[in-house]
Formats: C-alpha cells, structure tokens, sequence
C-alpha cells in the first residue's frame, strides 16, 4: 500500500492537473471560446469573363485585399476583367490564397489578450532574470513563481501564444499555406533572443507547459529536495536524439506533405481542453504522469522550440557558470540538479544538455560557487573532480 507522503505528491498532482483544466475551460469561455486556428481554405471562384471586383466579391476580398493579391493601386483597375491582368489564372489563384491565409491569421487572433500576455511576460523575465543574478532563487520562490506562470500564462490566458507553438505554427503555416505570418515571426526571434541573453529564460521561468512539468516533478520531492517517490534522470542523448528526430519529422512532414504531426497531440490545449483530441488526451495524460518522475520529459524528449532552443543557448550570454578556486568539489550541485545538465556543466567533459536556469544548483551550493553569471565557462582544473582528490 503506498505510505502516506506518496500518496500525498499523486493528490497534489491530481488536484494540480484538475484544477488546470477546470479554470482553463472557464476562462476559454471567457475569451469567448475564439478559434485560434485558421479554417481550411476555400476553393477560389475565377473566369476569365470576370471584372476584378466580381472576382472580389465571390472569394471574399476587400478592396484592400485585391490590391495585396493583385497590386491593384488605381480605382480603374477594379473594373478589368480577369482576362486582361498580365497574371495567369494559377498566379492569381495563388495569390489570393496567400492573401487570404494572412487575413485569417489576423483574424482568428486575439490583439487584447496577445499584448497583454507579451507585455507579462517581460514582467516574469525580468524578475526571474533578477532573482537569478543575484542568487535569490528558493525553492519556494520557484514553486509561486512556476505557480504563476501556469496561471497567468496558460489557465488565464490560454495555450496561445507559446514558445512551441510560435515555431510549429510558423513551419506549419509555411509548409500549408506557402506564408509567413510577421507578428508569429517577430514573437519567434522574441523568444530566441531571450534564449541567447539568458540560457532558455523563456522556457524555463515562462514557458506554460513547461513550468507545469516542473511544478509538477517538484511536487515529488520533500523539503529536503529528495525524491518522495523515485525520480530518474534519463541520458540526454536519448532525450535528444528522439527530439531532433521529432523535429526533422515534423518539418519534413509541414514543408513537404502539409502535414502537422504535432497539433494533434499539442500538450499546450490543457489550456484549451475543448480542443483536446482522444489522442491528444491520451498523450497528455502520459506526459503528465512522467512529469512526475523524469524532469521536463516533453521539453527533452520532443519539444520543437526545445530543440531548437538548445542550439541557441550555446550562444547564450548569461549562464549557470561555476568559480573553480572556491568549489570544494562536493557536487551537490549536479545531485540536486533535476536533470544531467549541472554535471556537464561542472566536469566540461561532455556536450551540455538544456539548463532551464532554475537555479537549483545555485540554492545548494555550499561555498557561493555556482552563480548566474556572464561570460564563458571555465574548464575545471586538472584533476578537480577524480576520486580523492
């Protein structure tokens, strides 16, 4: 029979999860339920006989649209005919897809609650960036501060928009509808420039999905910062190796064959749980249960944006950094680390895995050692960490 304090981290979880979908589905109501994926395109209605704004007014266009599609910019032009433009049928088929697409992009966004969400989140970057400089990250700080996260970010404000799903939308967009979306576009570079300043901040402090999973896997450790029931931390190159096959299978699949592979099983529609498929339920629901015992498993193991991210945070400016003349070489830094990454980052003997800057490794540093900081890495002294030293 499982004791009492396991028994008590599946209760918190279950009532975590549940409180999750149930104020999620509330405040999707809220927001008036609003489609934030455009519709399947419609078939263009063209004849040659056509005048311009007959052509305008079957498929839907404005004439603000038309001058997009056709690069109209004098009133005499509306009144061509179709058979006149120095365009082929298929030109303007295409174009007007085009056009079209990008309206509905606008369209099914929500321009309150985005800027808002985005004006937050510098907020929530800023103080986890200050909190981190100045080594002031406990674990009861982190845990309100995941807390709100997950509800400002994902219960209040919805699944969109996402650090993954900025990039999955982009590539499946492109691959779809042949367009890039310039505001998703601009929020993308947005989170990849958070990632080059500050070592994957975005994910790991605002990330709403992701800071779930790590509540959730915090919630399976005691005051002590020991696993209550028993966590493992799996090698990162199976994590990564499985994520960038995700990666590359989901952008071949987006760019050449139009096919989305991850929207079905999008783990961020927690937040929108009507839009939960039985596949998508059931993919969650696993996701979930493992958060429990292996840290941030989507992140590492299929994540776009993590994969993505971790490239870039090779390049980041501010990082977990060790000072190797006062570290005694205890490496209770790389025990308490949630994942493989702090022991790479202390030895330097092995490709680094992502470090989602939760500070653990800061908090339980005996000597002040371990600090957010800028610049590069040092490699540890010869010797440093071999037995008996």
């Amino acid at each position: 029979m499982m004791d009492r304090s396991k028994a008590a981290v599946v209760l918190k979880a279950v009532a975590l999860v549940a409180a999750v979908i149930g104020l999620s589905m509330f405040f999707t109501r809220h927001w008036g339920g609003k489609m934030e994926k455009p519709r399947a395109p419609k078939e263009i209605v063209i004849r040659y006989d056509m005048t311009v704004n007959e052509f305008g007014r079957e498929n839907g266009l404005n004439m603000e649209m038309l001058e997009k599609a056709l690069g109209f910019k004098e009133l005499k032009d509306y009144g061509k005919k179709i058979s006149d433009l120095p365009l082929s049928e298929q030109e303007i088929v295409t174009r007007t897809k085009k056009t079209l697409a990008m309206s509905e992009e606008f369209g099914t966004k929500n321009w309150v609650k985005i800027p808002v969400k985005i004006g937050l989140w510098l907020v929530m970057m800023a103080a986890a960036f200050r909190l981190l400089r100045k080594g002031a990250v406990t674990s009861s700080r982190r845990k309100w501060l995941y807390l709100a996260s997950i509800s400002v970010f994902g219960v209040v404000l919805g699944n969109e928009p996402s650090p993954m799903n900025t990039l999955t939308d982009t590539i499946a967009l492109l691959g779809a509808k042949g367009i890039i979306f310039p505001p998703r576009m601009v929020m993308l570079l947005v989170f990849l420039a958070i990632t080059v300043l500050a070592n994957k901040l975005i994910c790991g402090w605002g990330c709403q999905f992701g800071t779930l999973q790590d509540l959730l896997f915090r919630l399976n450790r005691d005051s002590d910062g020991k696993s209550v029931i028993s966590q493992r931390k799996v090698p990162f190159a199976v994590t990564n190796t499985l994520r960038a096959a995700v990666f590359a299978l989901f952008t071949a699949l987006a760019l050449g064959w139009s096919m989305d592979i991850i929207s079905p099983v999008n783990p961020f529609k927690i937040y929108n749980p009507l839009m939960v498929t039985s596949l998508g339920a059931a993919v969650l629901a696993v996701i979930v249960f493992a958060s429990l015992f292996v840290y941030r498993p989507w992140c590492h193991a299929a994540c776009p944006f993590g994969f993505i991210g971790w490239l870039a945070e090779k390049a980041s400016v501010f990082k977990v950094r060790v000072n190797y003349t006062t570290c005694i070489a205890c490496e209770k830094c790389s025990k308490a680390c949630p994942s493989t990454a702090m022991e790479a980052i202390l030895k330097q003997d092995r490709t680094a895995p992502d470090c989602f800057s939760c500070a653990t490794c800061v908090e339980v540093c005996p000597t002040g050692s371990v600090s957010f900081s800028k610049g590069k890495r040092d490699l540890p002294p010869q010797g440093k960490f071999t037995q008996g030293s």
